[in-house]
């Protein structure tokens, strides 16, 4: 039997999971080939709805399903949490001790929020990438009267890069629709030389910072917080007072690649081949996702992209034949929705040689993202878009 096994039951893990049902399932029929999933919970969580219960317009109940709910019978799902990969004999050792062999291997294992990387973040500082995280800062919210709010990134590379900036935007249309707006100060302090990674959307949010009186503080690299002056200090040595410190905590890739010598340290990404996502020299190890070294945005639309790529390869090595590069090769692509308040937003679409070019906010693309949300546990963990 063809052992494929995939660690990870986020987007990626998934939907990859069931593309190659899809292509396979005459051979899983059969018995010839095996298609198992690892996940440490069993529930599979939707990450990008937890800016909305930082907003007030979701509950942390509607975006957890059971991952045994979204996978096609035919695929195995092993609940347990993995210790080591030992690529060389071609096993996965799970911390109950437990060994699952695999002759294709899908790295689908996301990222990890490490705030404890920076003195007091934990007591002083909000966040919303996780839903206890964000039911807190909708409480801080709720409680907040006027004052200074800073919002800032406290490590790159981070999940979901539009996200900081997006929650700028509502909660500065929250303090305006609350009439704290004149009581309120708001700065976003971006760790690079503009407000965001790619420059066409920089160019697009800039002016629209602007005009919503959001200051815009550049290489702004968050070192320490100091909880007694309720100041936030950069590397650079800029400090600034906070009200209410909003931060996107650091992350890094999960600890166990690291023990496995698949990714390096302290980062944790996996070095993985652009086009074929490949991770370093090993012929039958993928990866896709938050999981890779690749300069993208690390977003379920990202994994969204690349769970067809792997699977072709997959697929393609367990047939014996050529990989087929029109649906072999990833060019790079993403595509998301981007919140700007009021209910408006605009869409980001780009690959490796084609930069986003935003189209002007309105309200059609608010109600994509929102129709999007609602629509995503039918469409894309199951691939049927």
């Amino acid at each position: 039997m063809e052992r494929i096994l995939i660690l990870g039951g986020g987007v990626g893990g998934t939907l990859t999971a069931n593309l190659l049902v899809k292509k396979l399932r005459a051979r899983i029929d059969r018995g010839e080939v095996g298609l198992s999933v690892v996940d440490t919970t069993g529930q599979h969580v939707y990450q990008p709805g937890f800016m909305y219960i930082a907003m007030g317009g979701e509950r942390a109940a509607n975006l957890q399903r059971p991952e045994r709910s979204l996978l096609d019978k035919r695929v195995t799902l092993v609940i347990g949490e993995v210790e080591r990969i030992d690529a060389e004999h071609q096993v996965v050792t799970l911390t109950d001790g437990r060994p699952l062999g695999y002759e294709q291997l899908v790295l689908a294992t996301g990222s990890r929020i490490v705030p404890e990387a920076i003195e007091h973040f934990d007591t002083e500082a909000q966040h919303f990438y996780t839903a206890e995280a964000a039911a807190r800062l909708r409480v801080a919210l709720d409680q907040f009267n006027g004052g200074r709010i800073v919002l800032g990134i406290a490590g790159m590379p981070y999940k979901c890069p539009p996200a900081p900036l997006e929650v700028a935007f509502l909660i500065e249309a929250e303090m305006r629709q609350r009439g704290l707006r004149d009581r309120t100060t708001i700065d976003y302090c971006s760790p690079i030389g503009r407000a965001f990674t790619i420059e066409s959307v920089s160019e697009m949010v800039t002016p629209i910072l602007a005009e919503k009186a959001i200051e815009l503080h550049t290489f702004f690299n968050v070192e320490a917080i100091d909880p007694e002056r309720k100041m936030v200090q950069s590397l650079e040595g800029e400090e600034l007072p906070y009200d209410l410190l909003v931060l996107v905590p650091p992350h890094q890739g999960q600890q166990f690649l690291m023990d496995s010598g698949l990714a390096p340290a302290p980062g944790g990404w996996l070095p993985t081949d652009r086009a074929t996502l490949k991770v370093g020299d090993w012929p039958n190890i993928y990866a896709l996702g938050d999981a890779t070294d690749l300069p993208l945005s690390k977003a379920g639309s990202t994994a969204h992209f690349e769970a067809p790529i792997v699977t072709e390869r997959i697929v393609a090595a367990i047939e014996g034949r050529k990989v087929d590069h029109k649906h072999g090769d990833y060019l790079g692509k993403v595509m998301c929705f981007f919140e700007i308040g009021d209910g408006k937003g605009t869409l980001l679409q780009f690959d490796y040689t084609h930069p986003p070019r935003p189209p002007k906010p309105n309200q059609l693309w608010h109600l994509g993202k929102i129709v999007f949300n609602k629509t995503y546990w039918h469409t894309v963990p199951k691939g049927r878009v």
